[in-house]
Order: structure tokens, then sequence, then C-alpha cells
């Protein structure tokens, strides 16, 4: 694209600079605006992602059809399937009517997803269904409808990471990225940090009718050097509270490093997702999954004991036979009894399979087993089972493979919960 065509580009949306990364954004977005691929927005928060959805939109055959913005972070998780494809009436409390949802009021239209690394699994599922066969089910609804968008995802999460930790498909991925876009953070398009505060200066000056507000060399070179872990919309709110609060409208260095934070952590470059680095909820999932397996452990032994109870009384049952049959010549019995000292007798007296005391200590242990199994693993199993079910969409297959266990198995988990109606 010549430099004329992208200069009209800039002045229609109001984008301000000529930095080469930012350029070569625009470009790949009029290439891709005439066809119908998805298309995935990358790059830190604040940058101005948005803009970039609306060229690809009005320059597409599209143009005259819906366009719709949606932050997929700002929904609950309880209602986005609702919100994404809309619900019967009677799905749920509130649903007093039906509602096409935005994949259905978006018809032949564009929908923008932003935050889309926010988007739960099950809704994840549900929007790969829809990018490969463009066909969706509503909340409650058992009939298959058909919609045609064009999808325009945009993120600042790391999505690499997203998908090694579990919280994104990789299939999904893949099937967005399709078309990558990577809009370049501030502290990278050099003296467009200069331009963009000319312009919010301005806008400032002639909204509210100040003075407008201008930089000096040695404050600009601080413009320059500032690291913008909020990028554009850092700078703004620079801007706009040197407009307001400042004095002086020449602003030299020393003013300016009044409104810039000075601190390690505000200077620090801007993490993609760090707020999710490390995941209490992934370590209790599998403490969760530990103790559960546990339980079946201690389930087996608890069977295994039972068995071998049951073969020693059979062997007991045999041997008294066994002496009752033969006399006192053969002492069968006899023979059985292990050689220990009189110190070592009672801990070894379950050797001895006439012993009483060996029968008590099998009734202690059965017991002790039984104890342990009916304490909080019930609940923890409970708990288990729910969270799989519920992270599955109620696939009870989906779910069985989760939790390493068979089908079949999950099924008498369910019912011993009392989980079929839930």
């Amino acid at each position: 694209m010549n430099t004329s065509e992208l200069q009209k580009i800039k002045q229609r949306y109001n984008i301000v600079g000529n930095c080469d990364a930012l350029n070569r954004a625009l470009d790949v977005a009029l290439q891709v605006s005439p066809t119908d691929l998805s298309v995935l927005i990358v790059g830190e928060s604040g940058v101005g992602k948005e803009i970039i959805p609306r060229v690809i939109h009005d320059n597409s055959p599209r143009r005259r059809e819906k366009y719709f913005a949606i932050n997929c972070g700002s929904i609950p998780e309880g209602t986005i399937d609702s919100e994404l494809f809309g619900h019967e009436k009677g799905s749920f409390t509130g649903a007093i009517g039906e509602s096409d949802g935005y994949f259905g009021t978006a018809n032949k239209g564009t929908i923008f997803l932003d935050e889309v690394g926010e988007l739960p699994l099950a809704t994840q599922a549900r929007l790969l269904r829809v990018l490969e066969t463009g066909e969706y089910i509503r909340v409650g609804g058992q009939k298959i409808l058909k919609t045609d968008v064009r999808i325009v995802a945009a993120t600042n999460v790391n999505m690499q990471k997203a998908i090694s930790e579990g919280r994104f498909r990789e299939d999904l991925y893949y099937r967005l990225n399709t078309i990558p876009i990577q809009v370049p953070p501030l502290r990278d398009r050099g003296n467009d940090i200069i331009l963009l505060f000319r312009l919010f200066a301005m806008q400032m000056a002639d909204k509210y009718h100040l003075p407008k507000i201008v930089l000096d060399e040695d404050a600009k070179e601080i413009l320059l050097k500032y690291k913008w872990p909020g990028n554009v919309r850092q700078l703004k709110n620079i801007t706009e509270q040197m407009s307001v609060l400042s004095e002086q409208r020449d602003i030299s260095a020393q003013q300016l490093l009044q409104f810039i934070p000075q601190d390690a952590e505000s200077t620090q470059l801007a993490t993609i997702n760090k707020p999710g680095e490390h995941s209490y909820e992934t370590e209790r999932e599998i403490l969760y999954k530990i103790l559960y397996e546990l339980r079946g452990n201690v389930s087996d032994l608890r069977r295994d004991m039972n068995s071998l109870r049951k073969q020693l009384d059979e062997e007991r049952a045999l041997s008294g036979a066994a002496q009752s049959f033969q006399g006192r010549q053969f002492p069968v019995a006899a023979e059985r009894q292990p050689i220990v000292a009189p110190d070592d007798a009672q801990q070894y007296s379950i050797l001895n399979p006439n012993s009483e005391s060996a029968s008590a200590a099998y009734d202690a242990i059965a017991e002790e087993i039984n104890d342990t199994a009916s304490l909080n693993l019930n609940d923890l199993g409970r708990q288990m089972v729910e969270k799989a079910l519920e992270r599955n969409g109620g696939n009870r297959k989906k779910a069985a493979q989760e939790l390493g266990i068979s089908d079949r198995t999950l099924y008498r988990r369910i019912k011993q919960y009392g989980l079929e109606k839930e």
C-alpha cells in the first residue's frame, strides 16, 4: 500500500503515528479485509487494538452489515453463553423470552471479540464449532442454527502460556490465528510518542478552553525514554493531568517528572498476564485429584483386607477340620504356629490364623480403614466430580477422562453423591 492511501486511512480513523510496525499492522488489516479469514490481534493492554477490527469491517464486503464489539472479560461466566449464542424461553431463571444472541443478530456482519483469552473453556468449544461450521445451539435449545459471521479477536494474554496451562484450547487458537496482527507497544514507536502527546494536549485545550501545554527538549527526552507500561492509555491520562493541574504551560523535565511514576514497579516493562503466573486454583485441583485417587486406594485396601480375612477364616476352618479328623497324632494347626520370641508374639500374631488376637487385629484394621475412607474424602470426591462435570459442560465421558477413571466408575460416583439431577 502506498503512503497516500495509508495516510487516508489514518486520517479517517484518527490514527497518529508513522512507525513501521504500526504501518505494517494497518497494511495487513487492509489486505485481509476483502476476505472472511479469522484475524487475531495481539498486543499489550492500552495499545489501541480496537481500531484494527473497525478498519477490517469498514473495508470488507460486510461493511453495510452490523458490527459488534464484545469485551469477553466483562461478561459473567454464567451468562456469556446466553449473550453470545442466545437462549430459549424458560431455559434459566429470568429467561422470560427468546434471545438471538450476538451471533444470531450479527448474521452477515462482523463480531469483534476483545479479550478472547478470558473466555471459559465451555464457551471456547462453542466458538470453535461456529468458526468451523457456522452452527450453534441456543442455551436451553435443541435446534441447530446457522450463522454467517466474520470473527476478529484480540487479546493481551500470552496465548502459548495460556495453552500450556490449559486455560485456552489449542485448536481454537490456531483457528483464530489464521491472520495474526501484532500492534506495537508505545515504547517501540519512537517519535510517535511526541505526536500523540501533542494530539492529546490539543484535544484538552479545545475541549476545556485551556492554554495548550508544550514540552521542552529535556521533557521530550524523558517521554521517549519512559517505558510506558500502560501504553497510549497511560500517555493520554498523563497529558490530561498536566493540562489541568500544571500552572505553567511550558512543561520542563522537572515538572514532567512530577506526573510520571518513578517507582521500580511502574517503570518496568508491562508483563502479559502477570496476575496468573501462579495459580493456586491449579494446585487445589491437583490436591483434589490426589485425594480422590487416595480414596480409591483406601477402598481397594479395605476390599483386599476383607478378602484376606475371608481366606484366613477358610484356612482356619479347614485346619480345624483336619485336626478333628486326624486326631492328636497329626497336629496340623500346631505345625502352622510361627516360632517367635515372647515379646514379639503379639506383633506377629497376625501370622497365626488360629489366634484370637489375629482376628481382633483384622477387625481393628478394617474398622480403621473404613473410618479413614469415611472422613472428608466423600466431600472431596464429590467436589472433584462436580468440578470436572462443570468444566466439561456436563459431558460425563470427558469428565471421566479428566479424572482418570472409567465411565462406569464415574456413573457410580454420580449416583453415590446424588448428582443425577444437578
